[in-house]
């Protein structure tokens, strides 16, 4: 068939020349002062005004943990009369000036992930139509549309280091800048990047320089924040006991030898128990061998007691550099002695590579959905809805893996296969005496107030196999129908308005079947559940179990 007569034709480099025109004008308006890729942190606002268009998608880097700061602070102030209608893609909004943007109008549209200490002020400036939200994405969800519907035009991001070709080192915490630089360049976008140094030699090369536009020594170091250190000396006792009915009732009843921890008190408090309690079960060998896990304090002791193999980090965490460096055998370390982290990798290993991830969560309704998106605060999901997800594409097999899947097929003529462990933890009240069991989650109200086409659900009932508070635990993949389901999790919801509309009748026959188990069904003795049990009982004890290799930051420093 001949091509049609006359076909209009197309320009196939739009992007590159769009590029080309940015970089041209970042040259004629810092001229001498560029010298190569480096450009003084005083111009910092004058390369933003070259390279910036309205409306344009601007990746900047905030983690857990990483900051690029000094971007962020730089971006917030500019005049929106010049740069305004930016589409922010970040991860995570840790930093007043990530929501600044917004407040001045600078920014008008935001996908993201996991809000944390903003979380109040994100919903006040989408009630007050000052912030328009995209989606509220799980961490790999987010870096995958990088490269399929939302590339950066503009990322920022922040190194440890940089040498003259814009060679970037980025030591310990490399976290998200792989995927974010990776999807700009190869997208004809600019690339910007803060170091705390700029160096001749690097230690090691994590970012090619031909990926980097432009390099800015930050007048001082980005901020970190040591996101996974919890203090021993604040889990409590009943945090203790759920910790005992864990490990007995879900980690020694499957085997779980690959898992995830969630952040917080709850999890601290298992990985504390590991060499004392579970040891005195018996399990060393048998549990928590594998995981993919940022470098908790909390869990030195597990590892020097031998019980942990090895860790796979999304981040680093500050204050361990000198204790990772001293176990190579255990972390991914470098030839320079610093660990390598890589968020989007290890959220990868966390949803196909671990049988159980274990972590809290704000609201649970009577179909064990969850969600951290409550009414006056958007927190956002992070990487929990990867982690806590049965991976429909794993077709590798475990013991762990195979056994859920078996009492979640039970008495089905369905095609065996596995399914992975999602472990809710919750104490049936959370803060201020809030409820952690509710008949019906905040996320739909939500959905209305944000216009949202789906409520914003962290980790979806049907994915959830167990859910375990300080009454016990329910193992839904037991459960025959939706009303037992129902009836178990009002079953561990204690006397929250949710527990007492229990079936006692119902309940009891489900804990008869094991579906429900008491801490006395499972041999777990209450009067043993004290703060003695755990391995460390305050931020003293782990430096002292690392042999002075863990360097707590000073602000859990009380000696």
């Amino acid at each position: 068939m001949n091509a049609p007569v006359n076909a209009p034709s197309r320009a196939w480099d739009t992007l590159q020349r769009n590029r080309a025109q940015r970089l041209e004008r970042a040259a004629a308006a810092l001229g001498a002062e560029l010298d190569g890729k480096s450009l003084p942190a005083a111009r910092i606002a004058d390369l933003f005004y070259a390279v910036l268009e309205c409306g344009d998608r601007v990746c900047i880097e905030g983690n857990n943990q990483k900051q690029a700061d000094f971007l962020a602070q730089a971006l917030a102030k500019l005049d929106p009369a010049r740069v305004n209608g930016l589409h922010m893609l970040q991860s995570v909004l840790t930093l007043p000036e990530h929501l600044d943007v917004f407040e001045r109008g600078v920014a008008s549209k935001l996908d993201f992930s996991f809000s944390g200490q903003q979380a109040g002020r994100v919903a006040k400036l989408l009630s007050a139509g000052k912030l328009n939200i995209g989606a509220i994405h799980t961490y790999l969800e987010l870096f995958s549309r990088y490269f399929i519907d939302l590339p950066p035009r503009v990322c920022m991001v922040a190194a440890e280091a940089a040498d003259r070709h814009g060679n970037l080192y980025t030591g310990p915490n490399t976290e998200d800048t792989p995927p974010i630089v990776e999807a700009t360049a190869f997208k004809n976008g600019i690339v910007i990047v803060q170091v705390n140094r700029i160096m001749d030699t690097l230690p090691r090369v994590d970012i090619p320089g031909d990926w980097v536009d432009f390099v800015v020594q930050s007048p001082r170091p980005y901020y970190i924040e040591p996101l996974f250190t919890r203090d021993p000396a604040l889990i409590s006792e009943i945090q203790v006991l759920m910790a005992m009915m864990a490990i007995k009732g879900i980690y020694a009843e499957y085997g779980v030898q690959r898992l995830n921890h969630g952040i917080g008190f709850d999890t601290a408090a298992i990985e504390l128990l590991l060499p004392t309690y579970a040891a005195s079960l018996g399990l060393k060998g048998k549990i928590g061998k594998h995981w993919a896990l940022n470098p908790h304090p909390a869990l030195i002791p597990a590892i020097e007691a031998g019980f942990v193999e090895s860790v796979h980090s999304f981040g680093s965490e500050l204050g361990m550099e000198d204790y990772i460096r001293a176990r190579p055998d255990v972390f991914a370390v470098g030839a320079d002695g610093s660990m390598r982290s890589n968020r989007a990798l290890c959220q990868a290993a966390g949803h196909y590579a671990c049988d159980m991830f274990i972590g809290s969560t704000l609201q649970i309704d009577l179909q064990g959905n969850s969600s951290t998106a409550t009414l006056g605060r958007i927190a956002g999901f992070g990487g929990a809805p990867n982690m806590g997800a049965d991976a429909r594409g794993r077709r590798h097999a475990s013991p762990a893996w195979i056994k859920a899947g078996q009492q979640a097929r039970a008495g089905r003529n369905m095609i065996p296969r596995g399914q992975k462990l999602v472990v809710q933890m919750v104490e049936t009240f959370r803060e201020h005496m809030h409820p952690a069991f509710v008949e019906k989650l905040d996320a739909w109200e939500l959905a209305k107030q944000a216009k949202m086409e789906l409520p914003p659900v962290m980790i979806y009932g049907d994915d959830v196999t167990h859910i375990l508070t300080e009454e016990g635990i329910a193992n839904l993949l037991l459960c025959r129908s939706d009303e037992e389901r129902e009836q178990a999790i009002r079953g561990v919801a204690g006397y929250t308005p949710v527990g007492l509309g229990r079936d006692r009748r119902m309940v009891e026959n489900l804990r008869d079947r094991g579906v429900i188990q008491r801490p006395e069904d499972i041999g777990v003795d209450k009067r043993l559940a004290t703060r003695d049990l755990l391995a460390a009982r305050n931020m003293k004890d782990l430096v002292r179990a690392s042999g002075g290799l863990y360097d707590p930051p000073q602000r859990f420093r009380n000696w």
